[in-house]
């Protein structure tokens, strides 16, 4: 049986070697992102260009999946973060349209493709920043828990109208990319090859939540375990 995969965000980083990964382990991959371009390296795949922050982006997702002949997984890594310790407003603004308003839309419109199938399996990319209230990042750490939460609130949804749609939350830590580009040392960085292997290890085991690497795991659930009046005093 042929299985069919679209995956947003493959232009570079961890969207572009998990779609190498799909399509070596005899996946049909289509792949869309805004600089398509870069599209081109990646092998045997279709190619689209989506920004999804446009309006015509579900129009153009579901054009793919015609293209495609169909769509089994949504793999989405489509996003965008800076640190903003001056909060100005261009950056936040710019972090909610594209993670919180573009990752609406294009989730959606997977999910409702999905529905109407009776079956499917959405993964996508948030990050262990949706587990606290981070202040070097406010709108980007807001983005990834409002992620988190409409993730899983699409899966209770999807139980409810016994429909068979998958949910994978993936929740790396900091990965060597252009996201994180720029003077500033992050530690614990992660390389985007071995990141993608823990991915497409947990869409085929279908994980509902994989956080990557294991230190991350604990660092997540300390967070998690630190008290708010605590938490507000720690400089990070």
């Amino acid at each position: 049986m042929m299985k069919r995969a679209i995956v947003v965000g493959a232009s570079s980083g961890i969207g572009m070697e998990v779609a190498r990964l799909l399509l070596q382990q005899g996946w049909t991959v289509g792949v869309a992102a805004r600089r398509v371009e870069l599209l081109q390296t990646i092998g045997q795949v279709e190619v689209t260009q989506i920004d999804v922050t446009a309006e015509d982006a579900a129009e153009r997702l579901r054009s793919l999946i015609t293209r495609l002949g169909g769509m089994d997984l949504f793999f989405y890594a489509s996003g965008i973060g800076k640190q903003n310790r001056e909060l100005k407003e261009d950056i936040e603004l710019a972090t909610m349209q594209t993670n919180g308003v573009g990752f609406t839309r294009m989730i959606g419109e997977a999910y409702r493709y999905f529905a109407t199938q009776g079956e499917g399996h959405i993964a996508a990319i948030t990050s262990i920043a949706g587990t606290k209230g981070l202040g070097p990042a406010p709108a980007y750490s807001a983005t990834k828990a409002m992620q988190n939460v409409y993730l899983q609130a699409l899966e209770q949804q999807a139980h409810a109208r016994g429909l068979k749609i998958h949910f994978t939350d993936i929740r790396p830590g900091f990965v060597d990319t252009a996201l994180l580009a720029g003077n500033f040392h992050y530690p614990m960085m992660l390389k985007p090859k071995k990141v993608a292997q823990e991915i497409v290890s947990a869409i085929n085991s279908k994980q509902h939540i994989r956080v990557i690497d294991w230190r991350y795991r604990l660092l997540t659930a300390l967070w998690r375990r630190i008290p708010r009046c605590l938490w507000r005093n720690m400089k990070l």
